[in-house]
């Protein structure tokens, strides 16, 4: 079996590549580099004059030759990767009949726990949405911020006390809506300095929060381990890092109780196995980073059917976008809170065939929000 083509399609805000053979099977991966898709494109139409005529199902050769090639990484150099490796593992699956995490060594578990996206500009809009989420059957909330998801277009400025006070409050609210059958997993975006997110952390600790995701900015490790051994609530972090490298830096440092990799990230499934094992040897849980599509929700559900140590999936719905079953013919099917593991042979789903025209492509508007006096704000 050869590859005969490789080709990038643009569907609503997303980018997928479909990898073709000589034998009629195709494969289907995604790319997780949200606003940077153009440039993750060009890195396939790059990667593409090395795959032509190559046997797909050599895997780890395939991820090692382009990884290591020319020795640039970069987020969309590393996200086109990734949906070519997803796309690799689906035609392997395809080829011998069986979901990919039969060729991962099997399945660890029958359904993968998830957690629901909650939206909101106000704290009632957030509140509202943890009541939703329960009541469609959810047992745990994410995406979840104390701090409301304001527009980009609005200036910010709050004092010290008054933003640890309104987001502690927020979070006790939150608590109060859904009691305790519902785990908060709180979202912060990168928001907050050291001595923010320790005075935040420890203010929510007696609300219980499943995890405190991303206080700092992910730039530097030690921040995060400074914030992680001065609070007692666990840190979800490492959405915004792709090699197997800063992982260990990650995880030597202590800096984390959950990690969070991007499949579509952090170079698919063939990297995404090997950090996860990483985690498991300090100990840590695997959340699986998902913003994006159905067809990245697929590939996280192989990987979290494969390892041991995976805890919950972020599975993203109630988003103003089009309809999954509009983008995607899906396996999945949810139940009660939990993605059921499917035998669909590769990752379980294909595009459908006019989702671009049903779905025309729309860049992600490029903007950053600015605090009262000009500079930029994280958000």
């Amino acid at each position: 079996m050869k590859i005969t083509d490789i080709k990038t399609r643009f569907i609503d805000i997303y980018m997928f590549v479909e990898v073709h053979t000589d034998e009629g099977i195709i494969g289907l991966g995604e790319a997780g580099s949200w606003a940077f898709l153009e440039a993750a494109a060009a890195a396939v139409e790059t990667f593409k004059r090395y795959l032509i005529g190559q046997d797909p199902l050599l895997r780890e050769h395939h991820w090692q030759y382009l990884y290591r090639c020319y020795h640039f990484r970069g987020a969309a150099i590393m996200a086109a990767l990734s949906a070519i490796d997803i796309a690799l593992w689906d035609i392997a699956g395809k080829y011998y009949g069986v979901p990919c995490y039969q060729l991962m060594g099997g399945k660890c578990r029958d359904k993968a726990r998830v957690y629901y996206h909650v939206y909101g500009g106000s704290r009632q809009e957030l509140i509202d949405g943890c009541i939703r989420a329960k009541e469609a059957g959810f047992t745990a909330v994410g995406h979840l911020t104390p701090f409301a998801d304001e527009p980009r277009d609005k200036s910010w400025f709050k004092t010290f006390a008054s933003r640890i006070d309104d987001g502690i409050e927020s979070v006790r609210q939150y608590r109060e809506a859904v009691g305790n059958d519902v785990d908060l997993c709180i979202e912060i975006h990168r928001q907050l300095t050291v001595p923010e997110a320790v005075a935040l952390g420890r203010g929510i600790e007696a609300y219980r929060p499943y995890f405190f995701e991303d206080p700092v900015k992910p730039d530097n490790f030690d921040e995060m381990a400074e914030v992680a051994a001065s609070i007692p609530i666990a840190i979800a972090t490492g959405e915004r890092i792709h090699t197997l490298q800063e992982f260990v830096m990650l995880l030597s440092r202590h800096a984390c109780r959950f990690i969070r990799p991007d499949v579509c990230m952090c170079g698919g499934l063939t990297h995404a196995k090997k950090i996860a094992a990483l985690a498991e040897a300090f100990g840590v849980q695997v959340i699986p980073h998902n913003p994006l599509s159905p067809v990245s929700t697929a590939a996280c559900i192989q990987l979290a059917a494969a390892i041991p140590n995976f805890a919950i999936q972020e599975y993203p719905i109630g988003e103003d976008r089009p309809p999954k079953s509009g983008i995607v013919k899906s396996a999945l099917t949810l139940e009660d809170g939990f993605l059921v593991i499917p035998d669909t042979p590769g990752i379980g789903v294909e595009l459908q065939p006019d989702a671009e025209k049903e779905f025309p492509y729309i860049p992600r508007e490029y903007k950053t929000r600015l605090q009262s006096d000009g500079s930029v704000f994280d958000q």
